[in-house]
């Protein structure tokens, strides 16, 4: 009989969100006539932009002849997908990548829980908290994470609290650290770094000779100058960084999914005999093994995003979404909570009422008006006494929630 890898035993029987919609169907079933208003998860309402849809049926077009049609593609991403990003995303911000640094794949989500594969299981980890659950969850499954104690934390993993007590900055550790996860702006909170403070995390790694692993999956939504849309516009970082980039939550292409991860050739890490070896090579050879590419039609629909037309209508989609984070950080603010993020980002960061636990707040808004967060503690042990909503729903849902929430807290 095979044997199983008993460090997948030792995660939580359930997921966080699954919880959540276990929840919610729950209270369809006692109270079918309420209009529910879904603010928690992650998933976008706008269409994909047209210019997107346009390049899709022009690639499915190709794909009904002979003569233009594409079979297995390079694993690495195609180059006309790979040259508009870094002309786009990189360039005009002083940052110079080369082509073999570019990985196209199918979403960040996958690449920050898969790039633990070329890393050995002994490397010492350390993350925000509140904290993308991926993050947590793929060291779980590596064996780098330890066990799980009782007060949530897993015993091989560094936990940097971040909280309105230290203004969602998180302190650098005092010990040196082999990989350190840094998410900006923030997800769940919707905080972010300014240049200085993550120049600071750079110098660290340089100093340290650590591994930043960078989810900059939200920067499109940045709107304040100090703050940077890449690691790489700091000195130094790509000789420690490695970035995730995503494509679902700036044109919506949750359901259609491509992202792509950023691996300097620069970027080292050693073997245990002390040997530096680079991780674009690694990370490469990996993909080769376990990824045939994101298809030929997704990667055409991602290179519209880049024309002019496909920049003013994702443009157009981030401010709609922006929109929605005012309309609800002004509500909530208003209705007498202390509430943070929804600037730089689609994600809000409420704090629960004094005495009133995540998961209890979570309860009542559910109960009470009807709207449905994410609990904070589902993000780490400091998220507990927030709850995280979001930006992605209609208009009239947000309109309507704080509504309901102005007439609830009266």
């Amino acid at each position: 009989m095979a044997i199983v890898n008993e460090n997948f035993l030792k995660l939580p029987g359930s997921y966080l969100f699954s919880d959540i919609a276990k929840k919610v169907n729950a209270f369809k079933i006692a109270h079918p006539e309420a209009k529910l208003i879904r603010l928690g998860i992650g998933d976008v309402t706008r269409p994909l932009p047209p210019a997107c849809i346009e390049a899709m049926h022009r690639a499915v077009d190709e794909m009904a002849h002979a003569e233009t049609f594409r079979g297995y593609g390079p694993e690495q991403g195609y180059d006309f997908l790979i040259e508009a990003i870094i002309a786009n995303d990189f360039a005009p911000r002083g940052v110079q990548l080369k082509a073999s640094e570019v990985f196209v794949s199918d979403g960040a989500k996958s690449d920050t829980g898969n790039i633990g594969d070329i890393l050995q299981g002994c490397n010492s980890v350390a993350v925000t908290d509140p904290v993308y659950p991926v993050y947590i969850d793929s060291n779980v499954m590596s064996g780098r994470a330890g066990d799980l104690q009782e007060d949530g934390r897993w015993s091989r993993i560094t936990y940097l609290p971040c909280t309105a007590e230290n203004g969602f900055i998180p302190q650098i550790p005092d010990i040196r650290m082999d990989m350190v996860y840094l998410c900006y702006p923030n997800n769940p909170t919707g905080t972010t770094l300014t240049k200085e403070q993550l120049k600071q995390w750079v110098d660290y790694a340089l100093a340290n000779d650590s591994l930043i692993l960078f989810d900059a999956a939200y920067e499109a939504f940045i709107r304040e100058d100090n703050v940077p849309h890449s690691i790489y516009e700091i000195e130094g970082a790509k000789q420690c960084a490695i970035e995730f980039r995503s494509f679902s939550k700036t044109a919506g292409f949750t359901g259609v999914r491509c992202g792509y991860t950023v691996v300097p050739e620069e970027v080292m890490a050693r073997t245990s005999n002390g040997e530096r070896v680079s991780l674009n090579r690694l990370w490469n050879r990996r993909q080769c093994t376990k990824f045939n590419g994101t298809s030929y039609v997704t990667q055409r629909a991602a290179e519209a995003i880049y024309s002019p037309e496909g920049k003013k209508q994702v443009k157009e989609t981030i401010d709609y979404y922006l929109e929605n984070a005012r309309i609800m950080r002004e509500g909530f603010i208003q209705a007498g909570f202390q509430v943070f993020g929804g600037v730089n980002s689609p994600y809000l960061w409420l704090k629960t009422p004094e005495g009133c636990t995540s998961w209890q707040f979570f309860d009542r808004l559910l109960n009470d008006v009807h709207v449905v967060g994410t609990p904070g503690v589902g993000f780490g042990p400091s998220g507990e006494g927030y709850l995280r909503l979001t930006a992605f729903g209609k208009r009239e849902d947000c309109i309507e929630a704080m509504k309901r929430i102005a007439k609830w807290t009266k």
